[in-house]
Order: structure tokens, then C-alpha cells, then sequence
């Protein structure tokens, strides 16, 4: 986990994901929609990626992927960050993390 915590707080968005996966695709898409420029880790791609798999699974993630962390806390997966984005919650977290300046 202390990995997981690390790579989270280098940075004001981090989303973990896989490249075959549509809606770790679908989320990033999105997050990019708001001009921000998060930082993603695809496991299926990092030598760590088994290894921060199960660090993101001890936190309750079922499906594992995507995992979005805005300002060093855990946000959601794909269904959270819809539902905050519908709610018109998502752009003030991305801003009040740093994030996003308009």
C-alpha cells in the first residue's frame, strides 16, 4: 500500500489503469475533457503492476480498474467519477486539488 500512497501523492490526479480496459479509457477521456492532464498508470504495462493490483484491491476496489485519486485521496471508479461529473461535483475536486485552473 505504501507504493499506492506514494504515487498518489506526487501528483494532483492519478488514475490507475489498464489499456484494454473501455472504461479506464472512458474516464480518462473525460478527465482530459476538463484540460486536465492526469497521470496514469497502466499496471498492465509497469513492472509493478501486479503488486499495486493487489495494493488498490485491500482498499475494496472491486473491479480493481480504473482507480481515480484526486488530491492524494481515493475518489472512486468508473461509476464514481460519472456520478460525480453528473452532479457537477468533478470540476471543483479537480480545482480545489490543484488540478484545473479556470
Amino acid at each position: 500500500m505504501d507504493v499506492v500512497t506514494r504515487m498518489v501523492s506526487e501528483r494532483p490526479v492519478v488514475i490507475f489503469s489498464r489499456s484494454s480496459c473501455s472504461m479506464s479509457h472512458t474516464i480518462k477521456s473525460l478527465i482530459f475533457e476538463f484540460g486536465v492532464n492526469p497521470t496514469v498508470y497502466e499496471l498492465d504495462e509497469i513492472s509493478r503492476g501486479r503488486e499495486i493490483e493487489q495494493a488498490l484491491l485491500r482498499l475494496g476496489r472491486n473491479p480493481i480498474i480504473p482507480a481515480v485519486f484526486i488530491g492524494g485521496k481515493f475518489v472512486g471508479g468508473a461509476n464514481e467519477i460519472i456520478s460525480l461529473h453528473l452532479q457537477r461535483s468533478l470540476q471543483p475536486l479537480l480545482r480545489n486539488a490543484g488540478a484545473l485552473w479556470v
